[in-house]
């Protein structure tokens, strides 16, 4: 998809700029994504009203404006929004209430990923319960990678944002073991590569950038696995232009894969492309204990900034990656996540993660960002 040009100034390691080649007066498109949401059952205290509903908007009130400034913004919705009628629930079988995605909403996010792991954790009724609360609350939210019925399922998201089509695809490795429900046989969209390779031709056809976002990887695993180069190759193969990865919930680098050439390749298969391997959680409590813990709050948004070069070819003129970190503190509205730039010694020392792994710091998290995705380059 897109098209050859030479790099005008250099590539570096989670940054890429290229200039010289935009069309005058080009409008960029400006994309963020953030990692998984994952609420475990402290989280959905700490959100508890009195009179029984929740209230998420406190996780995201430090990156609102950053969500809210996007022409797109993206959003790993871990967790079925089964409601409160089907049990608000925590590890191992996750469901919220529907009041975190009023909440992503309010935030400013536009597209929601439902293909994760934990997608059939209450069956059948979790999944319409959601299909519903999206379609009566929230009808301009992008809902991707669960299904409500076959059409939906063959059906290719694709949305335009500035007369540009840019179509958005969610996948998952699986569903941790539960059978699709009775009647729905493609209720959640899976790491299939038939199907991958159908949507991304005609994604190819009918749009002018693609975006895949998979649910893949090995979880805790800070480096990229044998799967993921697998699936990787599949989307490259078949022109996908930027992959950003969830499951994992912990940071993965970030790869610019090109041609042999150095330039941009604008053949059916092998072009250049961007994966975010895992952008890690964006916020959670995890119950673990011990060495890695830490790891967990520690989460990257990623930025990407599309234009449009003279011969009407779109193409990636920049990217990046900002560190967050998920502040824990008991009580109600305790659970904020934070710009790891902004994040302080003293909030990282009342960080209640601490009772679980003694090793988190505001210092610990920057070394991680340093070590995975290169100093310097994730502020």
């Amino acid at each position: 998809m897109f098209r050859k040009f030479v790099f005008t100034t250099a590539m570096l390691f989670g940054y890429v700029l290229v200039s010289g080649f935009s069309v005058p007066g080009d409008d960029p498109i400006n994309i963020v994504m953030v990692g998984d949401i994952l609420l475990h059952t402290p989280i959905e205290e700490a959100a508890a009203n009195p009179d029984g509903s929740y209230n998420f908007d406190f996780i995201f009130e430090n990156l609102k404006d950053e969500i809210k400034g996007a022409d797109i913004a993206i959003v790993n919705q871990e967790v079925i929004l089964g409601g409160k009628e089907l049990g608000v629930s925590g590890y191992p079988a996750f469901n919220a209430p529907t009041e975190i995605g009023d909440a992503l909403v309010n935030a400013g996010f536009d597209v929601v990923c439902h293909a994760t792991n934990h997608a059939l954790d209450k069956g059948k009724d979790g999944l319409i319960n959601t299909h519903n609360y999206w379609k009566d609350n929230h009808p301009e939210i992008h809902v991707l990678g669960i299904n409500e019925d076959e059409a939906a399922y063959q059906n290719v998201d694709i949305i335009t944002v500035k007369n540009k089509r840019i179509a958005i695809l969610n996948y998952t490795y699986g569903t941790n073991g539960i059978s699709m429900p009775a009647g729905m046989p493609h209720a959640v969209d899976m790491l299939d590569e038939k199907k991958i390779i159908s949507d991304l031709k005609f994604a190819e056809e009918n749009a002018e950038f693609t975006i895949v976002c998979p649910h893949w990887g090995t979880e805790y695993s800070l480096g990229r696995d044998k799967n993921q180069i697998y699936w990787n190759d599949i989307f490259r193969q078949y022109g996908a232009d930027l992959v950003l990865g969830t499951h994992p919930h912990v940071i993965e680098p970030v790869v610019f894969e090109n041609d042999d050439t150095g330039g941009i390749s604008n053949n059916h298969g092998g072009g250049d492309m961007l994966t975010y391997y895992s952008l890690g959680n964006f916020v959670n409590w995890t119950s673990g204990t011990g060495a890695g813990c830490a790891n967990r709050m520690v989460g990257g948004m990623a930025r990407v900034t599309l234009r449009t070069d003279n011969s009407g070819e779109t193409y990636i003129s920049s990217h990046g990656i900002e560190a967050v970190v998920c502040h824990l503190k008991k009580g109600p509205r305790g659970v904020t996540v934070y710009p790891l730039s902004s994040y302080t010694d003293e909030m990282g020392a009342l960080n209640e993660i601490t009772r679980q792994d003694p090793s988190f710091s505001k210092a610990y998290c920057a070394m991680l960002c340093d070590m995975i995705w290169g100093s310097g380059n994730w502020k």
